[in-house]
């Protein structure tokens, strides 16, 4: 699975187009990285840019942003409404799919370094990559903009956690650069079935985490109340994570609360859908959907997915498109025009879709290609592809089970059988077009020059390395395959007994999948000259085979007499 993360460079120019063009030109000179927003503000003369992709060429990309930056913004001639003290001033990492805060710190940190040692620009590390708890703040990072860097930069205590101490020309030119990781900034707006601004404020004071002013006798127009220093006192709100604000909406005739969540892992969007709801209600308003603004990280959608089908006690053991339709529905995503997650989700944005997926083709195209002249798809691929059928086939006995008649006090055992089917599938899924790549790429290795004896060299070793991994892929697919047993097993044993014959065809594709990656292991091991690896997991695979075949034999024969 990639690891994927999202860089939204702020830089200091928000009005001079050809020098906001060029910067922006230098992401995609990164392979892999997508742009995906670019939004100038002309009073605050600040760009806010944005990308996705692999962590390392989004950190290529994000250094080329700051490089071009330097070259072209003079910090000198800035003014503007944003606070800012540096041509980049800020460039912040966060973490959008499989991938810990942790490892973005990391990556942060390094991107910092690098801009602080290559370009020579004071670099402060904020939000989680902060080296200093009051540097989480991005506002003690900035303080006193770029006015006061020249006095901070050489204070022991307000220095650069990189990069130069000491002012200088090229430092007056740049400024500082802030660099951080943090979370995914979702914003959200809910939708109201009023046009009260007054109560749409209310409800965000209900929910955000900053809350309302405390009030003498509790009167929304009663005096605020201080503490000893003098300072209003404020009542929380329900939402950790969140800062909310009421609005009307011309385009809409409808007032809503517009919210970002700064910290969607420790307060996900369906929980703030629902408190909002509640909050709603009670000042007898009713929420009718949600407008995301901008793009919305997969998870949050398979996430609410889950939670509302475990709230109607429904399997969680189905696809991600009918988790994300769950999702749009519960909350009401296509309340105010249609939600493409094609178009919203980030994941599917960065999709590479010039080459088309073999289980991206019909069921008859998958056949025809097979059927054809072309060496792939070959066994390999058709042996995931039987596992990835037996998983389903098992993932839907419990799926019907979950949702029989008379069986509701079971529908959590059947759902968590549900999800671990779901998870095998997919992963065999995967396993189709792996196998097709690992052929192509021995194919590719036998086609390098042999001229010289590095050449032949260099020729034998891709050869050898790309065999090993056609060993690898095959290998895979008997692994998870043998795992679908469980799965299909346990169907026929504690499922839907209407069901019976649906697990036993799962179980025999199960065998067909093991089967069949052993023999496309076999095949290559022939050619690869680590005998010790061959040796090892030959005799591993052929373990897995007997267990499948075993396995098959038994619960055929079991089924063939329940029927």
């Amino acid at each position: 699975m990639k690891q994927i993360i999202e860089c939204v460079p702020n830089i200091s120019e928000g009005n001079n187009d050809a020098i906001i063009n060029q910067v922006v030109s230098e992401i995609e000179k990164v392979e892999g990285v997508k742009l995906l927003d670019v939004d100038p503000g002309k009073t605050t003369n600040r760009t806010v840019i944005t990308f996705v992709g692999e962590p390392e060429q989004v950190c290529e990309s994000a250094f080329r942003v700051v490089k071009k930056a330097q070259e072209l913004i003079d910090m000198r001639n800035h003014h503007g409404d944003h606070p800012r003290f540096g041509a980049t001033d800020v460039c912040p990492l966060i973490p959008v799919a499989n991938i810990t805060m942790e490892e973005v710190v990391e990556y942060a940190r390094k991107l910092a370094q690098r801009i602080a040692d290559e370009l020579e620009i004071p670099v402060y590390c904020y939000e989680s990559a902060a080296y200093k708890p009051e540097r989480k703040n991005l506002a003690v990072c900035r303080q006193g903009e770029y006015e006061a860097l020249k006095e901070r930069i050489s204070q022991q205590d307000q220095a650069p956690d990189y990069g130069p101490k000491t002012w200088s020309e090229k430092v007056a030119k740049s400024g500082a650069t802030a660099v951080g990781a943090r979370d995914f900034l979702l914003a959200v707006n809910y939708n109201l079935n009023t046009t009260s601004t007054r109560r749409a404020n209310a409800i965000a004071f209900d929910v955000r985490e900053k809350g309302r002013p405390k009030r003498e006798g509790g009167k929304p127009n009663g005096k605020p109340v201080l503490d000893e220093n003098g300072k209003k006192i404020w009542i929380p709100g329900t939402l950790k994570g969140t800062k909310a604000i009421g609005w009307y909406i011309e385009e809409y005739g409808i007032a809503q609360v517009s919210m970002n969540i700064t910290n969607a892992t420790q307060t996900p969007l369906h929980v703030c859908f629902d408190e909002v709801c509640k909050k709603a209600e009670a000042r007898g308003v009713r929420v009718t959907g949600v407008e995301v603004v901008g793009l919305v990280p997969k998870k949050t959608l398979i996430d609410a997915g889950k939670y509302y089908l475990a709230k109607q006690q429904r399997s969680l053991g189905v696809s991600e498109e009918e988790l994300i339709k769950i999702a749009i529905k519960s909350m009401g995503l296509d309340d105010l025009k249609p939600f493409n997650p094609q178009e919203k989700v980030i994941e599917y944005l960065i999709e590479d879709h010039s080459t088309k997926k073999l289980v991206d083709m019909t069921c008859k195209e998958f056949a025809d290609e097979t059927a054809s002249e072309s060496p792939a798809p070959g066994g390999g691929s058709i042996a995931a592809y039987c596992g990835a059928l037996a998983a389903s086939l098992g993932t839907m006995v419990a799926n019907l089970s979950s949702h029989k008649p008379g069986w509701d006090d079971r529908w959590e055992e059947f759902s968590v059988t549900a999800e671990k089917g779901q998870a095998l599938k997919d992963e065999l899924i995967h396993l189709v077009d792996e196998d097709t790549n690992a052929f192509n790429k021995i194919m590719n290795a036998f086609g390098l020059p042999k001229k010289t004896d590095e050449d032949k060299a260099a020729r034998k070793q891709a050869i050898q390395d790309a065999t090993k991994y056609a060993i690898e892929v095959p290998y895979r697919t008997l692994q998870k395959s043998r795992e679908t047993f469980e799965i299909c097993k346990l169907m026929i044993e504690t499922g839907n007994p209407n069901s019976i014959t649906d697990g036993a065809v799962g179980i025999l594709c199960a065998k067909a999948a093991c089967v069949g990656a052993f023999m496309n292991m076999k095949i290559n091991c022939a050619s690869l000259e680590d005998k010790e690896f061959v040796d090892d997991i030959l005799k591993k695979g052929q373990q897995i085979v007997n267990e499948a075949c075993e396995i098959e034999k038994e619960y055929t024969e079991m089924v063939l007499s329940k029927i």
